[in-house]
């Protein structure tokens, strides 16, 4: 066990991209919050849409299951302590950037809805595309200030007169 807790540790150590990418410690735990909530909607969600005779139902709900799953394995691998390669992919997941994992969370939520479009499947997933969602709010940044804004607003305006300016002197 100290093998193993020795080795991922120097792979943690490098600053994984979300870290880079600028987000805050509040919203990486919103992140985190909703797909452990996504997780649990979609596997009680899951379990009810398998509780049927039609295939295509048990099919989504199993797919479902399988959400759950995978989004408690990627954002909350402590609920996963006794699968030995849960923090190995946790660690993987952690060094993907936020547009990839929106990309791969919302399509893991929408496969379920394509499959068998009801509304057990609708609100089963929609926490888990919500993660998506927030990760992808992510991906696109902070919002800059209005300082800023207000400067390069000015810069160009600057620009713009100096052009006119210089027209106007050369058709005189």
């Amino acid at each position: 066990m100290s093998g193993s807790g020795g080795a991922p540790a120097a792979p943690a150590s490098s600053a994984p991209p979300a870290q880079e990418e600028g987000m805050t410690w509040w919203y990486r735990w919103l992140c985190r919050l909703s797909g452990v909530l996504g997780a649990v909607s979609c596997a009680i969600s899951g379990l009810f849409n398998c509780i049927t005779i039609h295939p295509v139902n048990i099919a989504a709900g199993v797919w479902m299951i399988m959400n759950a799953f995978i989004l408690l394995l990627c954002e909350a691998p402590f609920c996963c302590q006794f699968i030995e390669f849960a923090n190995t992919v946790a660690e993987k997941v952690d060094r993907l950037r936020s547009w990839q994992k929106a990309v791969f969370y919302c399509g893991m939520a929408v496969v379920p809805i394509i499959i068998n479009l009801t509304l057990t499947t609708l609100l089963g997933n929609a926490i888990a595309f919500a993660t998506g969602v927030l990760y992808g709010l992510s991906a696109l940044g902070k919002k800059g200030d209005a300082i800023s804004y207000a400067r390069i607003q000015q810069q160009r305006q600057q620009a713009d007169e100096e052009k006119l300016a210089e027209t106007l002197e050369g058709e005189l």
